[in-house]
């Protein structure tokens, strides 16, 4: 598996214009910003989450919450044209643990778009604790929405994207360790991300020949979200946006057919291969006269460089 410490320079970009994405997680987060940052290099997209206006109207009715798939369709759909092309946006409910919400989502996108282009796996539930102290309810959410939704939604996807010709399958999810340390406090949780890895790493393979490429992609800080506040994922100061990962897909979407079968870390694809510098990487900041601590990615990096592991 290959990390992005040996990376070549990329040299050409490919048009993403009229392209269609499907970004599942897409109501919020990040999400929402790769959906946004793909619609705004010209893909019609997909906006699959959980959370729609029906179901985040308060009681008696009222205005629904932000967040839901239909606020980010309409996001998408008030932005610029580009070029020839206009932006369309098809909001739809998924559940990735539904086997029909993903046939839904799929069948959905080729009766309004005739093509699936690029698929970004971004929703996953989380949970960090101690062997003993994990639910086993909570390993089965995690592994039913990380590890079964991912695979059932990527097969659902690879048939259209071998008749095409064309596929991007971009997933959110680590570099596999064997380290015992990268288990700690976490086990069932990084199981089910690294089975996300694996089947990224999988369709890779499978998708050689077919112009279709496959990577997964993690962050090297903690990216604000809900859900970092939510179970206090180190200090909000040291957390970057979730725009870094949103500029990392389109940078992906763009990438020849032979950039595949990655395990990538968001800042070290950034600067290797597209030339971004440290002061390249400070819009990414949440606070902006912090350098984030790199707490996800940091011992990584350095083992994987033969820097040794402590």
């Amino acid at each position: 598996m290959s990390t992005n410490s040996n990376l070549q320079p990329m040299s050409l970009s490919r048009n993403l214009v009229g392209r269609v994405a499907l970004v599942t997680g897409a109501s919020r987060g990040i999400g929402r910003e790769c959906a946004l940052a793909l619609a705004r290099k010209g893909c019609h997209v997909v906006v699959a989450a959980k959370s729609t206006r029906m179901a985040t109207a308060p009681e008696g009715g009222g205005r629904a919450t932000d967040g839901t798939i239909e606020s980010v369709a309409g996001e998408i759909q008030a932005l610029c044209h580009h070029g020839d092309a206009t932006r369309a946006a098809l909001p739809v409910r998924l559940d990735m643990r539904s086997e029909d919400d993903i046939h839904d989502v799929v069948a959905a996108t080729m009766c309004a778009f005739g093509q699936l282009d690029i698929l970004v796996h971004n929703a996953s539930a989380l949970y960090w604790q101690d062997i003993i102290d994990t639910p086993l309810k909570r390993f089965d959410l995690m592994h039913a929405i990380n590890a079964r939704g991912t695979f059932a939604l990527t097969r659902a996807c690879l048939p259209i994207m071998q008749s095409q010709g064309f596929g991007r399958i971009i997933t959110m999810s680590p570099p596999i360790e064997a380290e015992s340390r990268y288990y700690n406090a976490k086990t069932a949780y990084a199981m089910s991300k690294y089975s996300m890895t694996m089947v990224a790493l999988g369709a890779a393979e499978e998708g050689r020949g077919y112009g279709i490429s496959a990577n997964a992609l993690w962050p090297a800080t903690v990216v604000e979200s809900k859900a970092a506040s939510r179970f206090e994922l180190g200090d909000p100061a040291h957390r970057r946006k979730a725009s870094i990962l949103a500029d990392c897909v389109t940078h992906l979407c763009e990438e020849p057919d032979d950039f595949t079968g990655h395990a990538l870390i968001d800042d070290e694809y950034l600067t290797s291969r597209h030339g971004y510098t440290a002061e390249d990487l400070k819009k990414y900041r949440v606070d902006p006269d912090v350098e984030p601590r790199r707490l996800l990615a940091r011992e990584v990096v350095a083992w994987k460089r033969g820097g040794g592991a402590s």
